[in-house]
């Protein structure tokens, strides 16, 4: 099986054909429901074929159809499937009726019945969602995974307060953490010491906080430990907790303290804080919040996660070389997160716009990362067969072909003229400022020279410094003149560049990329240190 690798596509269709039983550690997946915001999860197969369970671009409503009935006729035919789910899905089905609901869960069902599948058996699954729909989907889980394999309700704080009118402000997600079985990868998390816990430490010479820790044990019915030791006798309910050969050691070591006369305290194992683990994490998660607007990690993809989150999540249930699965994987935090901890990945999403984001993402954070793409165009075929399908995916595709940014919601307003940016910056001019490109893609039909000149008028309006366009067809020798008209950008060192370019799909396949200065990245984000794994696997 391939890791490292990003694939294209309905991730039920890919999960079917391309990951074995058995195969994954661990999967974390976020699929939205009723967010209200303006994405791309779930769009069009490769093969064009119109699914219920794919959505128009930029929306995340589920509606009931015909995909929604075969769905769940397939979840009744289903061998995977537990009867007991089965019954679930036929009461969720009539209680809530044949609505956005009940598409959703009908899509997530089948889904979570493959993701089971392919979880070795000491795997972990964790379901993010908000409380729109995370009762149902508890229910459902407990079918396919196992009422006694629930392991936990997270709830993460994503902010502190927002207002609402009417209602307490909604400031927290839901993650479900279910395991395949009884025995699973845990790797304990801890957090620092609060402030007021801090308090309860003691300064000694050399500037260590310490602490003396309870030396007995309830021994109220047991004779166990009830012994004098060094002029000290527990008192009738509690003996000594070790052995005295334990608290010699202890004791000639000068880890134990001593009351004014000399004896030793039964609160008197000395504890340094800086050598405490920590305390345990518990299932409230208030110390990680959303990603601030001004945060370099801010990308604006709507319902991206902080990589702490999702390094959080894969520290405590998986270990180095693990394989970490991701079928909706939007923005690819998951990914990164899994990159950055020595982990092997899989990445699954069904817009190219997302498939872009990710790229991009991979590709400045980890200068020199290998990774697989597969569904995207190879070829000039390919590319049409995709423009005939979806002109916003072949769009979104194209200007990620050349490393630029997709732009715009296809569903909202009039046509800007604008389908992406290119940023660069001219070194020779303005060291520090980053400067922009206009992409304007055609995929359908003869391009005129007429293009050119809108494309003239939109570089124009922005105050951009290039417009490049991208067609399917070749370049007539009007537009080839009418690109020459809009002139040159000329750098201070002399270097001179036209500030309209044509570029064919064809050749942008062939590895050409637009002639301008040096090329930005358009999501700025630091390198990242991959972390070495020292943790040994640890199942329970």
């Amino acid at each position: 099986m391939d890791t490292n690798i990003l694939y294209y596509g309905d991730n039920l269709r890919i999960l079917r054909e391309h990951v074995p039983d058995g195969s994954v550690d661990l999967v974390y997946l976020d699929p939205p429901f009723n967010s209200k915001a303006t994405y791309n999860v779930l769009f069009k197969e490769p093969t064009g074929k119109p699914s219920e369970a794919q959505i128009t671009a930029f929306e995340d409503s589920w509606h009931w159809g015909l995909e929604s009935e075969r769905t769940l006729l397939e979840i009744h035919n289903s061998k995977l499937v537990p009867p007991t789910t089965k019954d679930l899905m036929n009461l969720l089905s009539s209680s809530l009726g044949r609505n956005d609901m009940m598409a959703y869960l009908v899509m997530m069902c089948i889904r979570l019945v493959e993701l089971r599948r392919v979880l070795k058996d000491t795997g972990s699954i964790y379901l993010h969602c908000d409380p729109t729909a995370s009762h149902y989907l508890k229910l459902i889980l407990d079918g396919v995974f196992g009422i006694q394999n629930f392991r936990n309700e997270i709830v993460w704080q994503r902010t502190n307060a927002h207002n609402a009118a009417g209602q307490y402000g909604r400031v927290h997600d839901i993650i479900l953490f279910y395991t395949k079985g009884s025995s699973y990868i845990w790797n304990p998390s801890t957090l620092p010491y609060s402030p007021e816990q801090a308090k309860r430490y003691r300064e000694d010479d050399e500037g260590r906080l310490y602490t003396g820790q309870d030396l007995t044990a309830s021994r109220p019915d047991s004779n166990s430990g009830k012994f004098e030791w060094r002029g000290t006798m527990p008192p009738p309910s509690r003996g000594w907790g070790y052995t005295v050969e334990q608290l010699e050691t202890w004791w000639a070591k000068g880890k134990i303290l001593t009351k004014r006369d000399g004896t030793p305290r039964m609160d008197g194992l000395k504890v340094y804080l800086d050598e405490m683990p920590g305390k345990a994490l518990q299932s409230i998660w208030t110390d990680i919040p959303r990603i601030p607007n001004t945060s370099s990690e801010r990308l604006g993809y709507p319902t991206q996660k902080p990589i702490a989150l999702l390094e959080r999540i894969i520290e405590a249930s998986s270990n180095g070389g693990d394989i970490i699965l991701d079928p909706f994987c939007g923005c690819g935090t998951a990914l990164i997160a899994a990159q950055k901890l020595n982990r092997k990945w899989i990445g699954i999403d069904i817009t190219h716009l997302a498939i872009g984001v990710m790229k991009w993402r991979l590709d400045t954070m980890f200068p020199g990362i290998r990774y697989k793409v597969t569904g995207e165009p190879e070829d000039l075929e390919g590319a049409k067969e995709l423009a005939r399908q979806n002109k916003y995916e072949f769009q979104w595709w194209a200007v990620s072909k050349i490393g630029g940014q997709p732009f715009g919601d296809k569903k909202k307003g009039a046509d800007t003229g604008i389908d992406g940016y290119l940023y660069f910056t001219d070194y020779s001019t303005e060291k520090d400022k980053v400067k922009k490109a206009i992409i304007s893609v055609k995929g359908g039909g003869q391009v005129h020279s007429s293009a050119i000149r809108d494309l003239g008028h939109v570089i124009d309006r922005e105050k951009a410094d290039f417009g490049i366009l991208l067609t399917l067809e070749t370049a007539t020798v009007p537009m080839v003149k009418e690109s020459a008209t809009k002139g040159f950008y000329t750098a201070q060192s002399g270097h001179t560049f036209p500030r309209i370019q044509i570029l064919t799909i064809e050749e942008i396949l062939q590895g050409k990329k637009p002639n301008i200065p040096m090329w930005v990245a358009p999501i700025q984000a630091p390198p990242v240190p991959v972390k070495v794994e020292g943790k040994t696997r640890r199942l329970l």
